[in-house]
């Protein structure tokens, strides 16, 4: 019983899991400090950094003015930071490029193959 609990929680999926889980609670702090941030630049413009008081005519529209913008803002920090670079990485494996090496690192690689070539030649 405790041996099939170990494999469940050891399961690769099932880890992986968990760090996604982890590492979307890390970056909803990021993107909601970020929408802080808007939302008081847009403030300083307007007034007022949080619309939830406005009522025009009496009809509380703020909290929605507030929640479209926190909104947009999550998903344009989403959309730039995650997907754009995604697709582009996907893009190109897609093709098979692969970003080329620095040249200052192919030929340092390039020097040890050559030592250590010689290295085995002078042992022989």
């Amino acid at each position: 019983m405790l041996k099939g609990f170990k494999e469940f929680i050891m399961r690769g999926n099932l880890v992986e899991l968990a760090v996604a889980f982890v590492m979307a609670a890390a970056f909803g702090i990021v993107v909601t400090s970020a929408v802080a941030v808007v939302l008081s630049l847009i403030g300083k413009v307007g007034g007022q950094p949080d619309f939830t008081g406005w009522r025009p005519g009496g009809v509380p529209l703020g909290a929605l003015v507030t929640a479209i913008v926190s909104f947009l803002i999550l998903a344009a920090v989403v959309y730039f930071l995650i997907v754009v670079p995604y697709n582009k990485l996907k893009e190109r494996q897609s093709r098979g490029e692969e970003p080329a090496p620095p040249a200052d690192d192919v030929r340092l690689l390039q020097e040890i193959r050559d030592l250590l070539a010689e290295r085995q030649r002078s042992q022989d």
